[in-house]
């Protein structure tokens, strides 16, 4: 597999708050991110909680400015809820000002990732 060119920023469900059962969202983050593998794609991801424990911002950073990327994936969990629309607007900012040559793409789901980014690589 080639050196990382996708980086995948979104929740790690097991450390999103609330009566829910995280398994399925990650059986469906690991599908997604199989997709790359067989692509021959490569791909990190930058995954935070928001159960208090990460520095949510730092850590977006340190994944932002680890490698340039050619395409930085945001997802749905991050950018769906009314309740976080200030954290993707950070999210956002951070993208624009690390990774100004990236292009932004959206899943749909967890396990559609590797096709939001195909859309933009080269």
């Amino acid at each position: 597999m080639s050196d990382p060119r996708v980086l995948v920023i979104g929740l790690d469900p097991y450390r999103v708050p609330g009566p829910w059962d995280p398994a399925p969202v990650a059986a469906m983050i690991a599908v997604g991110m199989t997709r790359f593998a067989e692509a021959g794609v490569g791909v990190e991801s930058c995954l935070f909680g928001l159960d208090g424990s990460d520095d949510i911002e730092a850590v977006v950073r340190e994944a932002l400015d680890r490698r340039p990327w050619e395409v930085v994936v945001v997802g749905g969990g991050v950018r769906k809820s009314e309740e976080r629309l200030e954290l993707f607007e950070r999210i956002l900012n951070l993208v624009h000002s690390h990774a100004p040559g990236a292009a932004i793409a959206f899943n749909s789901t967890p396990d559609d990732t590797y096709a939001a980014a195909a859309r933009w690589l080269a």
